[in-house]
């Protein structure tokens, strides 16, 4: 029987403890495992490399992708590290302009000294990509919608260039959650989550995922996954888990929030441009439409004026929490330019939009009401 996104939400992967019959996945705090005889376990011979509850949540992201397998990491991007390890010198990646500044930062900073190439480009026409493949090309990574100016990339569109050209392709799936979004379903080989954002949902815990069905791909994601041990803590999993059991309530809740401030804010006179792929003139509308199942909680402003005047609004909320991430219950907001996105070089940043009085909102599940009367005393 196939069940619904709710149903796997709480079930998938979860069985009652075997020893004592509890309903939720036990904690096993344990670094080793007690073997029969040498090399004779059940599965579990350290806990770098398994650990029973990290099993357990492996297999619940795992279903809500609709992915065969999946690979739990100590951080966002301590998975794409992993990815980037599939490549050698001489590679290349095609990837986008508007990208996290900390995925940035790892391709520029610690693997383009390698020898690998990354060509940072506009990929809101997906057909931009096939001008940089060539010879060495073998990743195209993207994100959708992308952080922060909201870009929707057509995955689809970019699947089909990568498979024609026998590329893999990986898509940050972080932003939309497997609740809004399902990049392999749309042709991707690999799905990359910041765990930490919508999964975790509570703002207390860092961990990153990989989903994907290809078994070559896997088992060599999972040799990297034990050998370099980027690798998570029972604990961690199992607050990942709890947090899973409400992703598809609290996903309901994020959109509902996230479209009536977007469309509060949309004409609030302080505001100069908005980014939300909700409204229909927002480029690439359409697509988010046919691949995604609602448009999230995630808004990005530009207020009217100066980086102090962006500092202002940011710092006059009292709903709103002024911190890096999302995807929490609690809203948050951010200025890119000193924060998330610092380590992109100026110049970089504004040529997409990531200006010095662009904030970044991440809608909680607050009631509504109290989140639109913060924003209107810090926006007067």
């Amino acid at each position: 029987m196939e069940y619904g996104f709710g149903t796997k939400a709480i079930h998938a992967g979860q069985e009652p403890d075997p020893t004592t019959g509890a309903i939720m996945t036990p904690i096993y705090q344990t670094s080793t495992y007690v073997q029969a005889s040498p090399g004779n376990h059940k599965g579990y011979a350290y806990a770098r490399g398994k650990n029973p509850t990290r099993t357990a949540l492996e297999k619940n992201i795992a279903a809500l992708e609709d992915a065969k397998h999946c690979l739990c990491f100590s951080s966002g991007m301590g998975a794409i590290d992993a990815i980037a390890k599939l490549l050698r010198p001489g590679d290349e990646v095609i990837t986008g302009d508007d990208l996290y500044g900390g995925s940035y930062r790892m391709f520029t900073k610690i693997f383009e000294p390698f020898g690998i190439k990354f060509h940072f480009i506009d990929m809101k026409d997906a057909n931009n990509i096939k001008n940089f493949i060539n010879k060495n090309t073998k990743l195209v990574w993207l994100e959708t919608p992308t952080n922060p100016t909201m870009q929707i990339i057509d995955i689809v569109a970019a699947a089909k260039i990568a498979k024609e050209h026998n590329l893999m392709i990986a898509v940050d799936n972080t932003f939309a959650s497997p609740y809004l979004q399902n990049p392999l379903a749309l042709g991707a080989d690999i799905v990359m989550h910041s765990v930490t954002k919508y999964l975790g949902g509570h703002s207390d815990v860092v961990m990153g995922a990989l989903c994907l069905n290809d078994d070559a791909i896997y088992e060599k994601l999972a040799f990297i996954h034990n050998s370099c041990g980027a690798t998570p803590g029972p604990m961690d999993s199992f607050l990942v888990i709890r947090g899973l059991k409400t992703l598809h309530v609290r996903m309901e809740r994020h959109c509902y929030n996230g479209k009536i401030i977007a469309e509060y804010l949309r004409s609030h006179p302080k505001v100069e441009k908005i980014y939300w792929p909700g409204f229909t003139d927002h480029p690439n509308h359409e697509i988010a439409k046919k691949q995604m199942r609602d448009f999230g909680g995630m808004i990005s402003i530009v207020i009217k004026g100066t980086r102090e005047d962006a500092f202002k609004v940011a710092q006059s909320l009292k709903v709103f929490s002024l911190a890096e991430s999302l995807g929490g219950v609690e809203s948050l907001i951010n200025h890119p330019a000193t924060m998330t996105h610092a380590s992109i070089p100026k110049d970089e940043r504004e040529r997409v939009g990531v200006v010095d009085n662009l904030l970044r909102l991440s809608v909680g599940i607050e009631n509504v009401e109290d989140l639109l009367e913060d924003l209107k005393q810090a926006l007067a």
